[in-house]
């Protein structure tokens, strides 16, 4: 009895250390951070060594503020690829809502906070939609995805012709622009209270083990009490909705609507994710990730333009980043 408490004891003792290094080799290896973030500090060398303007405080704050509609539309698409899935339809949806509450504000008269939770509600209910198509009638995401962007887009052009709209009360254009305590605006706001919402779902609730469990295998996830399909309706709901969210982001910063915004944005949204380390075969990843990923593009991004590189070339370059990403992802499962 005592030796086997001694060896038990001993074990766990040699263990402890084993165990603690194992909980942080998890933690990085659960957002995927660690390249990424490396990546990162490589490029803010680089780029404040090519250019000097780029490590000055309000450049900073630019990025941070550039880079809020990415960051936003970010989190709900690592939810979706988390669980193995593919949302093309975010920067559609992101039209529609822009359109939605730009109608309902100017056209028809209704309070702008009013049209904003009708934005918001249009937005969660295509991103539910196309969750539905997923579950119900087994259509592939990508496929079902890809149809309600033609919808979403179809619509939001349906609305008023393909006509933008501008003028808003300009409390609305303001919370882009003033600075609370000389360095936070509201959109940025948003977009840090968003992050920290997904960081501790997926970190701390049983809800965000779930989606780790079916990306990692839906089969066994549903063997294991999971309700896979809800779930998953669940998820897209959220893309669709924080895409809108986005769109109304967006529309303060621009003080006016447009039913060509988000073009592409789907692009640049699912290669923040996967530059931050989510794999797109689902189960691995996590919000630090894609924060340091949406931070490498903006970044990225603000850097090519000060350097003066061409819009052209930045698709180039931002391609091959892609790329290398991916490659790494796969080079290191290997």
């Amino acid at each position: 009895m005592n030796n086997y408490a001694i060896e038990e004891g001993q074990m766990t003792a040699t263990q402890s250390p084993a165990a603690r290094k194992s909980r942080i080799s998890d933690l990085l290896s659960l957002s995927g951070a660690t390249g990424p973030l490396i990546g990162l500090l490589l490029l803010c060398i680089f780029l404040s060594f090519a250019t000097d303007s780029f490590m000055t405080a309000r450049n900073l704050l630019n990025v941070l503020d550039q880079i809020t509609v990415l960051g936003i539309m970010a989190v709900g698409m690592t939810f979706v690829i988390l669980i193995g899935g593919i949302d093309l339809s975010v920067g559609s949806i992101l039209a529609l809502a822009m359109m939605v509450m730009g109608y309902l504000a100017n056209s028809v008269g209704l309070p702008l906070p009013l049209a904003i939770l009708a934005a918001l509600a249009v937005a969660a209910f295509s991103g539910a939609l196309s969750g539905l198509l997923t579950t119900t009638f087994a259509v592939p995401a990508f496929i079902s995805t890809l149809a309600m962007m033609s919808i979403a887009r179809g619509l939001a052009n349906m609305i008023t012709d393909g006509q933008q709209i501008v003028g808003f009360p300009a409390w609305f254009s303001m919370l882009s622009f003033t600075r609370y305590g000389g360095f936070l605006t509201v959109t940025v706001a948003v977009m840090l209270v968003v992050f920290a919402i997904g960081w501790i779902f997926l970190r701390y609730t049983s809800g965000g083990r779930s989606l780790y469990a079916i990306g990692g295998n839906p089969e066994v996830a549903r063997l294991a009490g999971i309700n896979v399909k809800l779930f998953t309706v669940g998820v897209y709901l959220v893309s669709g909705l924080l895409a809108g969210l986005a769109g109304i982001v967006l529309a303060m910063r621009l003080d006016a609507v447009q039913p060509t915004a988000g073009f592409t944005y789907e692009l640049d949204t699912i290669a923040a994710v996967v530059i931050g380390g989510t794999s797109l075969s689902g189960g691995q990843g996590g919000i630090v990730g894609t924060i340091i990923g949406v931070l490498i593009i903006g970044v990225l991004r603000n850097g090519l333009n000060l350097l003066g590189v061409s819009p052209f070339t930045q698709a180039v370059v931002i391609g091959v980043v892609i790329a290398l990403a991916v490659a790494a992802e796969s080079f290191k499962k290997r």
